[in-house]
């Protein structure tokens, strides 16, 4: 067995990334599984395709609430307990998505969903970094990053074969083994104390600005297409309210010794340049992962399989990519 200092990973690293990335693709896999299906649960749940797409949107506004904490959570109740209750939601919210009978009930449980979500990401990460430490944590993050892109890859071509052949709560129910597995894997793998540290009292001022200015934010945006651009009030209005309420979060931070998120980091030029790329990776990776399936369908005429076979490559070449990076 090598060291963690050595120029491979460590039997123990290989372990927790192992873990983490169960819980990490079936995060991205629902999310893109989901992206592909949105037009058949618009036709299957007799509603609008506008109202249809809160079904994305909601899971999306539960996550910008959710990340901002789950640092100060896992410091708090450790990553295993955070970890292992994060999946436990995120596959609660999947069973009830599966046994929704409209549009409201299916929205509704997206957002319990996404509130498990919203943990998994940054916990799991995290989980990686602190078995890694700081000289390896870009090689492991590399290994995991590859099974993690594969979820462009598989998750739109999987969301069109059960829409194409099986009911759309399928498209939920998958999630419930592979997070059954994920729990039973990081219950027996875990060390207890993983994550632990004086997590301090919370920053609740930091709490209420941040949280609902990155939603704010996130929910403007996804109404400039429905409306007809950034113009309209219900668009242009939660923008701005959103960025009046992180640039005051900014400001708070910066004055207080323990905030919800440390700015400070971002003097470092080597943070701001990673945290650039890795802002402007997930926005040209993620960010058409809702628009196209619905062109490919609506405007296109394809069929759900054949929109997720034409949004694969995308994938690919992410996942080629990100073997190299660590490296």
């Amino acid at each position: 067995m090598r060291g963690a200092n050595s120029k491979g990973l460590d039997r123990a690293t290989l372990v927790v990334a192992g873990v983490a990335t169960v819980g990490l693709i079936m995060a991205v896999l629902d999310t893109t599984i989901v992206n592909v299906a949105l037009d058949s649960l618009s036709r299957d749940l007799h509603a609008p395709l506008m109202t249809i797409q809160w079904v994305s949107t909601g899971y999306l506004l539960s996550l910008a609430v959710v990340i901002p904490a789950s640092g100060w959570v896992t410091e708090r109740f450790g990553s295993k307990r955070t970890w292992i209750a994060s999946i436990g939601l995120f596959a609660l919210g999947s069973t009830l998505c599966a046994l929704a009978t409209s549009a409201g009930e299916l929205i509704a449980f997206r957002v319990l969903q996404g509130l498990g979500g919203g943990m998994l990401l940054p916990v799991g990460f995290t989980l990686i970094a602190q078995s890694a430490g700081p000289k390896r944590v870009g090689q492991a993050f590399a290994l995991v990053g590859v099974p993690i892109l594969l979820g462009p890859i598989l998750g739109p071509i999987i969301g069109g074969l059960i829409v194409v052949n099986a009911p759309w709560q399928w498209i939920f129910v998958v999630n419930v083994p592979i997070a059954v597995v994920a729990i039973v894997v990081a219950a027996r793998l875990l060390r207890p104390d993983a994550g632990r540290a004086d997590a301090g009292a919370l920053d609740w001022v930091g709490t209420a600005l941040l949280c609902p200015g990155l939603a704010g934010i996130v929910f403007g945006l996804s109404e400039v297409e429905s409306h007809g651009g950034i113009g309209h009030p219900i668009a242009f209005g939660p923008i701005l309210a959103g960025f009046a309420f992180v640039t005051v979060f900014a400001l708070h931070s910066l004055r207080v010794p323990r905030p919800l998120i440390e700015l400070r980091l971002f003097r470092s030029s080597r943070f701001r340049a990673a945290a650039t790329t890795t802002f402007l990776l997930g926005a040209a990776l993620f960010g058409t992962l809702l628009v196209l399936p619905l062109y490919y369908q609506v405007d296109r005429g394809q069929s759900a399989l054949n929109a997720g076979l034409l949004l694969a490559p995308q994938g690919i070449g992410a996942a080629v990519s990100c073997r190299s990076a660590g490296v």
